[in-house]
Formats: structure tokens, C-alpha cells, sequence
């Protein structure tokens, strides 16, 4: 039995399969094509995002038994067509929803309190204290779209705040003893902060648009820590010059792509310079479940789901 990982991670992957008996050949760098060519030699494939799996490699993985995906979600997997031929495909959003709760929260907080903004001052030398007053989120409803893994890890973090949680999900019953769920419009008519926690899928790929932004009742604090072509930067932006989004906390962006960083080699689309120069916009470069500690939780998550499906 052997396993070809396509990206690095955590050793102990390696280690623990060595254990299990398998046969582990590690490969970072060859093309797509050259990985196709070989991939029929191979019962397992371990992967983050280094490129797609789609129909025409997954007919060249001829032997395969299993994808591991070492990360929360299989966007990058064509799910239908790998179970259709018999494939297992394992994700870990188990292994890394405790560090996006903890990043969520932190991005609030930070916001409510300006943090960005007063420490740039004090550097500067400028010491503005009411201009730098910060809000409490006590008292305050949160909002959750999304209610699985990440959803409910945020939740948790708040219990120790005086605050309402309430959560929409298009499955029902996933509501617990930390949010309530209800209803879209129950939502959109009382929370102050909202915060993604949902998958990328044909139905939440521009899900936060102006139509979408605009049957808020309240304006309200914008949080994303899941997939960034879910909001639609440039409605954004809008709301955010109009007052009706408060501020934003973005951990990923549309413009995510194989190379974020040449973005930077051309003129920056408008909509994204706007945000790099608000103050009320937090960025992040797709951390939020980047951790010293998700990194060995997330490769474990993996080994346990293939050891209990084929052992």
C-alpha cells in the first residue's frame, strides 16, 4: 500500500502510515501532469491546496482508496466524481476549528477596539485616547452563518461574554446550548456582528452582496474567516462607505489565488486598495486556523479517519 503526498505537513503523517504499513513517497514539486502520470501507482493521496483534483486525474488514479485532505474543507477535490468511483475522502475541520474560533474572536476584539488604528499612533508618537474609544461587545447579538465545525468552536469562545448568539444554517436542528437558531430574516433583523463559517459552494459563493447586506436592519460588524469569494469585495466596500457594514475583519479575500502575492506586481483592483488603507478593515493572510497547535491537530484528524475506515 502506498501514499503519495502532494504537500507538506505535519511528520507525524508520515511516521504514523509508516506504522500502519504503508509506504509513503513524498512529491512537492512536480507538475500536475507529472503527478497524473504516476498517481495509478498509488492506493492513498495526502493534499492541501497545491492544485485541483478533478475528473481527468482522478481517471488516472486508477488504485486509488483514499484523498486526505489536511485541511477544513474538499473544495479542491471534485467530491461527486471521486465517490461515484469509489473513493474516501477525508477532511479535518476538526483539527483546526478551536484556532479559528480563537482568530474570530481576536479579530472582534481588536476591531471594537481599535486596536490597528491606536497602535499605528503610539509608533507615530500620537497619544489619542478618545479618538481611540472602543465599544463593548457585552450586550451586544452575534451572528453566525455557517453552524458546523468552525461555527460552533466560535460560539463556544463566547460563552464567556454577555452576549446573544444566534445562527442560520440551511440544514436544520444545529442550533445548541450556545446559539439559537433561527430563521434568515429572525437574523438579518437583530444581530450587530455577523460571522461566516461556511463552506464554498455554488450557493455561498457571493452570498454577501449589496441586496444580501441591505436587508440587515442594523448596521453590523463583518467577519470572515471562511472562504473568500463568499462576499463580493466591491459591495463591501460600498457598505462600508455608507456606514451600513461598521467595519470588517477578513482572514480570506476574493482575490485569493495560487499566488496572492502577485496581486502586488500590478495596479490593485480599487475595491481591495480601499480596504488596505481602511481603518476599520482588519486583513489577515488565511491564518485563522494557522497554528502551531492545528498543524499536528489537523495531520492527526487525517490518520485517525484512515485508520478507522480501513483498519
Amino acid at each position: 500500500m502506498k501514499i503519495l503526498h502532494l504537500d507538506t505537513n505535519h511528520e507525524l503523517l508520515i511516521n504514523q502510515f509508516k506504522d500502519l504499513g504503508y509506504t509513503n513517497h513524498e512529491d512537492y514539486t512536480s507538475s500536475k501532469e507529472t503527478v497524473e502520470n504516476k498517481i495509478g501507482d498509488y492506493d492513498g493521496l495526502i493534499i492541501r491546496s497545491r492544485f485541483t483534483i478533478d475528473k481527468q486525474f482522478l481517471d488516472k488514479a486508477t488504485n486509488l482508496k483514499f484523498i486526505g485532505r489536511v485541511g477544513a474543507g474538499l473544495e479542491n477535490i471534485d467530491v461527486d466524481y471521486a465517490e461515484k468511483k469509489g473513493v474516501y475522502l477525508a477532511s479535518a475541520p476538526e483539527g483546526n476549528r478551536n484556532a479559528v474560533g480563537e482568530h474570530t474572536l481576536g479579530m472582534l476584539l481588536s476591531l471594537f477596539n481599535k486596536l490597528k488604528k491606536a497602535d499605528a499612533e503610539v509608533r507615530l508618537g500620537k497619544w489619542l485616547r478618545e479618538d481611540n474609544r472602543g465599544i463593548e461587545l457585552d450586550g451586544k447579538t452575534v451572528g453566525l452563518i455557517g453552524y458546523g465545525n468552525m461555527g460552533k468552536a466560535f460560539a463556544k469562545k463566547l460563552r464567556g461574554f454577555d452576549v446573544e448568539v444566534l445562527c442560520y444554517d440551511i440544514k436544520e436542528g444545529v442550533g445548541n446550548q450556545d446559539a439559537t437558531q433561527v430563521d434568515l430574516k429572525e437574523f438579518q433583523d437583530n444581530v450587530d456582528v455577523v460571522s461566516l463559517h461556511t463552506p464554498q459552494t455554488p450557493l455561498t459563493i457571493g452570498m454577501v452582496n449589496l441586496e444580501f447586506i441591505n436587508q440587515f436592519k442594523k448596521p453590523f460588524w463583518l467577519f470572515n474567516t471562511a472562504r473568500g469569494k463568499s462576499v463580493i469585495t466591491q459591495d463591501l466596500v460600498d457598505a462600508l462607505k455608507s456606514g451600513k457594514i461598521l467595519g470588517a475583519g477578513l482572514d480570506v479575500l476574493e482575490y485569493e489565488k495560487k499566488s496572492f502575492e502577485s496581486l502586488f506586481t500590478g495596479e490593485l483592483p480599487m475595491a481591495f486598495q480601499y480596504l488596505i488603507e481602511a481603518e476599520n478593515v482588519l486583513l489577515s493572510p488565511h491564518v485563522a486556523g494557522w497554528t502551531i497547535e492545528s498543524k499536528e491537530k489537523l495531520a492527526q484528524t487525517i490518520v485517525d479517519k484512515i485508520k478507522a475506515k480501513f483498519y
